[in-house]
């Protein structure tokens, strides 16, 4: 039989090796370690410099709020740090005011804080003597927001106060099309022993509606269709009470043919 050569490769051989693969995962270990240590540095010096501070607070969806009073109301300056601007806290806030529906904030890197805003809508102002006051859509009345200046964006109620006749009011303007509710100058509250929800409605355009709370929503949606049927030369009074009627300031009663019909629908 022949003999095989057998490779035998000594201890001593494979000391340099080992020692190398040990030393190249030291260094990698070390090149690791290092670059965590220079990235907590450099996070340490942005957290504590200006660069991580508020430089812009972005506002929308504000109307009746102006920037400064939710900026003022946030805290957050231009010495806040970004990283400590506490969103829902903040959301809390800005909740707290009485014409706030739903506040938003979001931080956006580098160093802007975004804050969208949704307001309850004016729909109205209630008459108190010289003085007026604003009602909100979700029926609130707000007294501390009282106004001497003359309302032009919302219909003013007259001679209402603060029970079911106003909250059935305020409910039955919520459902209007934009386009009638600011088509309204004035409502006053005109009780009947008959109807204790009569109103008159005032119109922007010099007519006059006599009408009850509990239909007015649903027939005053047709209002831009009673009055294409009038002469726009000849204003008066539109009776919405039962049907659909128009008494002209100088003639008679004269029924408007297809309105009844068409409210109906």
């Amino acid at each position: 039989m022949g003999s095989g050569k057998v490779n035998v490769v000594s201890i001593e051989d494979r000391i340099p090796k080992l020692k190398q693969q040990r030393r190249k995962k030291a260094n990698r270990r070390l090149i690791f370690l290092l670059l965590l240590f220079f990235i907590l540095i450099a996070f340490i010096l942005y957290f504590q410099s200006p660069l991580s501070h508020v430089k812009k607070i972005a506002i929308s969806g504000n109307q009746v709020h102006s920037e400064e009073e939710i900026i003022s109301i946030t805290g957050i300056t231009s010495d806040t740090n970004i990283w400590k601007v506490k969103k829902q806290e903040i959301e809390a806030k800005l909740k707290e005011l009485p014409e706030m529906k739903k506040a938003e904030v979001k931080i956006r890197m580098p160093n802007t804080i975004a804050i969208k805003i949704q307001e309850f809508k004016r729909i109205s102002y209630i008459a108190d003597g010289k003085s007026f006051l604003p009602v909100l859509d979700n029926g609130k009345i707000l007294k501390e927001k009282t106004t001497t200046d003359l309302p032009l964006n919302a219909p003013i109620l007259f001679s209402f106060t603060e029970n079911n006749v106003l909250e059935e009011m305020i409910k039955s303007l919520e459902q209007l099309p934009v386009g009638v509710l600011n088509s309204i100058s004035e409502i006053h509250y005109d009780p009947k022993e008959t109807d204790a929800y009569h109103i008159l409605a005032f119109m922007n355009d010099g007519n006059e509606v006599s009408a009850t709370i509990r239909t007015f929503a649903e027939k005053m949606s047709h209002y831009p269709s009673i009055i294409s049927q009038l002469d726009p030369n000849q204003k008066g009074v539109i009776n919405l009470e039962v049907g659909s009627f128009f008494r002209a300031y100088e003639l008679e009663g004269v029924k408007l043919d297809e309105t009844e019909e068409e409210l109906e629908r």
